[in-house]
């Protein structure tokens, strides 16, 4: 049974940073490519970032681009996700993703296996 457990969110001030983390288990991580996606209150589900499954590239929402860099460790079948600069607006439970390919995809529906998310606020 493919699990992914995501830790490292809380509260953060305006500007602060976080990493989040997220632990695969139950397939062959390093086949897979992985994504962070995040859903605020009342609004629907947003793509954040994606990595292949080798590491040697990566996709970003335009909100994020510059700000959040996404990394993984095959090793450790962890992904990460650095947050900079946050800002109130990125308030969001953050979800990691593990896709059913290799590449690093925009399109939540290439996705097959979801964790249960981490709430990341940002107080202004």
């Amino acid at each position: 049974q493919v699990q992914l457990v995501e830790s490292g969110g809380g509260l953060v001030q305006a500007g602060g940073s976080l990493r989040l983390s997220c632990v695969a288990s139950g397939r062959t991580f390093r086949k897979h490519g992985m994504g962070w996606f995040r859903q605020a209150l009342g609004k629907e589900r947003e793509f954040v970032a994606a990595i292949w499954w080798s590491g040697g590239s990566a996709n970003y929402g335009d909100s994020v681009k510059g700000r959040f860099t996404i990394s993984r460790d095959n090793a450790k079948n962890t992904v990460y996700l650095q947050m900079n600069s946050l800002q109130p607006e990125d308030t969001a439970v953050y979800y990691c993703a593990s896709s059913s390919g290799g590449f690093a995809l925009r399109n939540e529906n290439e996705y097959d296996y979801w964790g249960q998310g981490t709430q990341v606020t940002v107080s202004s």
